[in-house]
C-alpha cells in the first residue's frame, strides 16, 4: 500500500470522530479503562496531526481544508471544529487533575499477575503519561495560541485563558515529572552488581575480547558522557559518587516513573502558572532506579517536541518551561550519546547482535528496535554517515522478519507475543505500594515504521532509502491488516486476528488508543519526510549540466538566426525552449533529476526545429 499521509490521517479522524463523538459530547472509552495515558492518546489521534501537519490545522476556522471538513463533518461545521476541541481538551483536563494537581496515573494499563492495583500504586506517574502529556499540552497550547475566537464571545476568550493556564501547570508538572524519573546507574566489581556487570559486558564484547580491555574501551568512548554527567546533571537526580571510579560501568536513561533516589525540584514560583509547589516536585519516587530502553525512548520523543521549531516559534513555553527544559535537553543528548555509543561498540555493532540483552538479562527484538530507535534520533541530530544507515538499514530488516512484518507467521510462532498480548516488563519498585505491576508494551509495528520513515529521510543512499521506504510500506501494509471492521470504531486499531490466525481470541469491537496513536505518529513522520526535497545525485546532475551545455548552445545558434522581430510560431517554440532551460538551470543543484527532465525535454524540442529548418532548406 502507498503510503499517504493526508489520506490516511483523515480516515482515522472520521473514524475517531465516528467512535468518540456520541450524541452530541465526547466520550473518553475503548478497549482499556480510561486513564490520563489512553485520554492523552485518544485527544493526540485528533490534535497532533492538526499542530504537526500544516495541510490539516484546525486553528483557523476559514482555511480549514475541504477534504479535513468532511471527515469531521460529526463534530460540526468549520466556524463550529475549533470549539469543539477547546471543549474536549477542557474535558481532558478536568478527568485528570485530582485535588487542583494535574494526575498521571495509569489505571487500565497497568496489571498484575492476580490481585487488583492499590489505590497507591494508580495514582503512581508514569514515564509515559508525562511524555504524553508533554506532547498534548504543547499541541494544545499551539492550537490555543493560534485560535482567534469571535471577539463577540467574551465568555470563550475567558475560558482559553483558564485553559492556556492549566495546560501550563500539567506541562509544567510533567516536566519534572520527567527529570525526577531520569537515572544514573552505576555498576561495580561487587558480587551483587555481577550478574549485571556480566550482562553489559557480554552485549558489547562481540569478539570475545578480555573484560578489562573492553572496559578500558568503554572508558575511553564515554568519557565526555561520565564527564558531564558529573559536572551538568543535578537538576531532580542523584548522580552517585562512584561513577567518578571510571573502573565502573555505567548506563543512563529514564525509569518507569520517579525514581526511587531522585532528588526534589524547587519551582521558582515567580515564573511559572503554579501558586504552590505542586506535590510532585518532592513525591518520594519507587520506581527501580534503572534505565528502562521503554521509558527512555518515550522520554526523548517528549523532549523532541520541546526542541521543535513550532514550539520555539510560538513561544509556548514560560521561564521556568525554559530552564526545566534545558535541564531535560542536556539528558537528551547525553542519552543519546551513550545508546549511540553503546549499539555502535566495536567493529560489529551490539545492535546487529538481535536480540538485544538489557543489564538485568532480558531480551527481545523489541529491545533491538527500542535501541535502534535512540540510535536513529541521535544520527538525525549528528547527521548520519552512509555507513551508519547502511549498517542500520540491515538491522531494521532483520527486525521486520523476525518480528512477522515481512514474513509469514507460524505455527506457535513466538514472535506473535510481541505484538500480542505485547512485550511484557516488570516495573521494578512498585511490589512495595502493592502487587508487582507489569506493562505491555505492544507498539512494535507503528515503531518499526516510524524509525523506517526517518532514517529514510536522513539517508543520502538511494538504494538505503528505497529498501527503508519498502519496509515503512510493507509495515503499513501489515497494520493496515490489523484494523477494526466493524462498529463505531472501523478503521481504528487493533484486531489482530487476521494476521495472527493461530490466536485464539475474539475480534476485537473496541479501538486500542494505544496503538491508534502509534499510527498517527508514523503518518505524520511520513508527512515531514515527504516534505523533504528529493535525493540529490552528483551523477544525474553531471548528466542534467551536459544536457544543459548541448541544449544551450543548440538555443542559441537557432536564435542566432532567428529574426528578432519574428512572431511565428517558430519563434514562440523557441521562447518555450528558452523558459524550460532557464528553469533547469534554476533547480539543477536542489532537483537535478528534474532539471535533467526539462532539459531533455528542451533538448527534444530544440532537434525539431533544427530539423524543420533543414527540411525547408533542401525544398528550397
Amino acid at each position: 500500500m502507498r503510503i499517504q499521509p493526508r489520506r490516511q490521517i483523515l480516515d482515522i479522524w472520521r473514524s475517531v470522530i465516528r467512535s468518540s463523538f456520541q450524541n452530541g459530547s465526547w466520550e473518553w472509552r475503548g478497549r482499556d479503562e480510561s486513564n490520563s495515558i489512553s485520554d492523552a492518546e485518544q485527544l493526540l489521534c485528533l490534535l497532533y496531526p492538526a499542530t504537526e501537519v500544516p495541510a490539516l490545522a484546525l486553528d483557523q476556522p476559514d482555511i480549514i481544508a475541504e477534504d479535513a471538513t468532511k471527515a469531521l463533518e460529526r463534530f460540526g461545521d468549520p466556524r463550529t471544529i475549533p470549539y469543539r476541541v477547546i471543549e474536549v481538551i477542557e474535558d481532558y483536563l478536568r478527568r485528570n487533575t485530582v485535588d487542583g494537581e494535574p494526575h498521571f496515573g495509569g489505571r487500565g494499563y497497568l496489571v498484575t499477575d492476580g490481585p487488583e492495583p492499590s489505590e497507591e500504586q494508580l495514582r503512581l506517574g508514569l514515564v509515559e503519561s508525562y511524555s504524553m502529556s508533554v506532547s498534548l499540552c504543547l499541541a494544545a497550547l499551539g492550537f490555543l495560541r493560534l485560535y482567534k475566537p469571535p471577539s463577540r464571545r467574551p465568555a470563550l476568550v475567558a475560558k482559553i485563558g483558564v485553559l492556556q493556564t492549566e495546560l501550563s501547570k500539567r506541562l509544567t508538572a510533567a516536566l519534572v515529572g520527567m527529570l525526577r524519573s531520569f537515572v544514573v546507574n552505576t555498576v561495580g566489581i561487587e558480587e551483587a552488581d555481577r550478574p549485571v556487570r556480566a550482562a553489559m559486558l557480554a552485549m558489547v564484547n562481540q569478539r570475545d575480547d578480555p573484560d578489562q580491555i573492553v572496559v578500558s574501551r568503554l572508558r575511553d568512548r564515554l568519557q565526555r558522557v561520565r564527564n558531564r554527567l558529573l559536572e551538568d546533571v543535578r537538576t531532580g537526580v542523584t548522580v552517585d559518587g562512584d561513577l567518578e571510579e571510571e573502573s565502573r560501568l555505567f548506563e543512563i536513561g529514564w525509569g518507569w516513573g520517579i525514581v526511587s533516589n531522585a532528588t526534589a525540584v524547587d519551582l521558582d514560583l515567580d515564573k511559572c502558572a503554579f501558586d504552590e509547589q505542586p506535590s510532585i516536585c518532592t513525591v518520594a519516587g519507587v520506581a527501580e532506579a534503572r534505565p528502562y530502553l521503554y521509558s527512555t525512548v518515550l522520554a526523548l520523543d517528549g523532549i523532541n517536541d520541546l526542541r521543535s521549531q513550532r514550539t520555539l516559534e510560538l513561544n509556548l513555553l514560560d521561564d521556568e518551561q525554559r530552564r526545566l527544559t534545558e535541564a531535560l535537553r542536556i539528558r537528551f543528548d547525553l542519552t543519546q550519546r551513550y545508546w549511540s555509543t553503546i549499539a555502535r561498540f566495536g567493529e560489529v555493532w551490539p545492535l546487529e547482535d538481535i536480540p538485544w540483552r538489557t543489564s538485568d538479562g532480558d531480551e527481545s527484538d523489541y529491545y533491538s528496535l527500542l535501541v535502534s530507535a535512540v540510535l536513529v534520533q541521535d544520527l538525525e541530530t549528528r547527521q548520519a554517515t552512509d555507513d551508519d544507515l547502511n549498517r542500520a538499514v540491515v538491522v531494521f530488516e532483520s527486525l521486520a522478519q523476525r518480528g512477522r512484518i515481512t514474513r509469514r507467521v507460524t505455527q506457535n510462532d513466538p514472535s506473535v507475543e510481541m505484538h500480542v498480548p505485547g512485550v511484557r516488563m516488570r516495573l521494578g519498585g512498585s511490589a512495595e505500594l502493592g502487587p508487582q505491576l507489569y506493562w505491555y508494551a505492544r507498539d512494535f509495528a507503528p515503531l518499526l515504521m516510524k524509525r523506517c520513515l526517518q532514517a529514510a529521510a536522513l539517508s543520502g543512499n538511494r538504494d538505503s532509502r528505497d529498501r527503508l521506504m519498502r519496509l515503512a510500506k510493507a509495515t503499513l501494509d501489515h497494520l493496515m491488516a490489523r484494523r477494526l471492521e466493524s462498529g463505531d470504531a472501523a478503521g481504528l486499531w487493533d484486531d489482530p486476528t487476521p494476521l495472527f490466525p493461530h490466536e485464539t481470541r475474539p475480534a476485537e469491537k473496541e479501538p486500542s488508543w494505544y496503538l491508534t496513536e502509534r499510527v498517527i505518529e508514523a503518518l505524520i513522520t511520513a508527512a515531514r519526510t515527504f516534505e523533504a526535497e528529493p535525493l540529490r545525485s552528483p551523477g544525474m546532475r553531471a548528466r542534467a549540466e551536459e544536457v544543459l551545455h548541448e541544449a544551450e548552445q543548440l538555443l542559441n545558434r537557432l536564435l542566432l538566426d532567428s529574426d528578432i522581430d519574428d512572431t511565428s510560431a517558430r519563434s514562440v517554440r523557441l521562447a518555450e525552449i528558452e523558459t524550460k532551460l532557464n528553469r533547469a538551470a534554476d533547480i539543477l543543484i536542489e532537483r537535478p533529476a528534474t532539471a535533467n527532465a526539462l532539459a531533455l525535454e528542451a533538448l527534444r524540442g530544440l532537434d525539431e526545429l533544427a530539423v524543420a529548418r533543414d527540411n525547408a532548406a533542401r525544398s528550397a
